[in-house]
């Protein structure tokens, strides 16, 4: 019978580590294949109250939590001034 070969699970990061600090070249497990991530910076923003509570009526319209209605929003808004920016820009070239 011929063998398959079957889904190769990845070490653990506690794992990789003890291979590692045990001397032995850990390379093999980094295809270099991934995108580097910036680190995640925390704000703070006050909102009313009544905002707030805008907020999480949507939250628990959308089923996800408040926090992430906000990151949304604030996507949406951003893409739509670039995508302004960007128009203007063309129209100001073509002129």
């Amino acid at each position: 019978m011929k063998k398959t070969l079957s889904a190769v699970k990845a070490p653990t990061a506690e794992s990789l580590a003890r291979i590692a600090d045990s001397g032995k070249n850990v390379s093999r497990f980094f295809t270099n294949s991934g995108k580097m991530m910036k680190p995640i910076r925390r704000v703070n923003v006050d909102f009313s109250a009544r905002m707030v509570e805008e907020l999480d009526r949507e939250a628990e319209d959308l089923n996800i939590s408040r926090q992430a209605v906000i990151k949304t929003l604030v996507r949406q808004a951003l893409d739509q001034r670039h995508f302004a920016m960007a128009e203007r820009t063309a129209k100001q070239r073509s002129a």
